[in-house]
């Protein structure tokens, strides 16, 4: 690979770690080329990119990005694939669900959100981490939910209170 050609990637992976919030770097050293073909095909499906990097570039790609990596620089040794998602759970989802056929792929961290999360044992935490749409749909039901409350008694004691008013309004007359 000439300088250029490593210049040009550096640029690439700065752009893609700087217009992502949620990046994941995994191990997936190991796996034949079936296996890693369907990691690829269950990463599409969710909607994560999968791009296996250079350590050393993908090390200069982070000190060039206006974001801190903190100590994820210091996980770039061996095999190292970068995973990009909207989603801030999908591909901890996918690592998870593909672990359940082998042993790989392995966590190495994770940057969503300005949060770093370094290690294998981190993986269940980011599986629990809910998307934006996630939360913003909890908050919309919790939002809906006395209204509808309000709704239904009003519905089903219809004729009750249509008596207390009236009873209510005789008082004062």
């Amino acid at each position: 690979m000439t300088r250029e050609e490593k210049s040009q990637v550096i640029e690439t992976l700065t752009a893609q770690l700087s217009e992502n919030a949620t990046i994941y770097l995994a191990d997936i050293s190991g796996l034949d080329a079936g296996t890693t073909s369907n990691l690829r095909r269950a990463c599409f499906k969710a909607g994560v990119k999968l791009n296996v990097v250079k350590n050393t570039l993908l090390a200069k790609a982070m000190e060039a990005s206006e974001k801190d990596f903190g100590e994820l620089t210091e996980v770039l040794k061996g095999n190292t694939s970068l995973m990009v998602s909207e989603a801030s759970n999908a591909p901890a989802k996918v690592i998870k669900e593909f672990r359940k056929k082998s042993d790989k792929p392995l966590l190495k961290g994770a940057f969503i959100e300005e949060a770093i999360y370094v290690g294998d044992d981190q993986l269940d935490a980011l599986v629990d981490i809910k998307s934006r749409e996630e939360l913003i749909g909890e908050i919309i039901g919790l939002l809906q939910s006395p209204a509808k409350n309000v709704i239904s008694a009003l519905k089903s004691s219809g004729g009750t209170l249509a008596g207390i008013v009236k009873t209510l309004s005789e008082k004062e007359g």
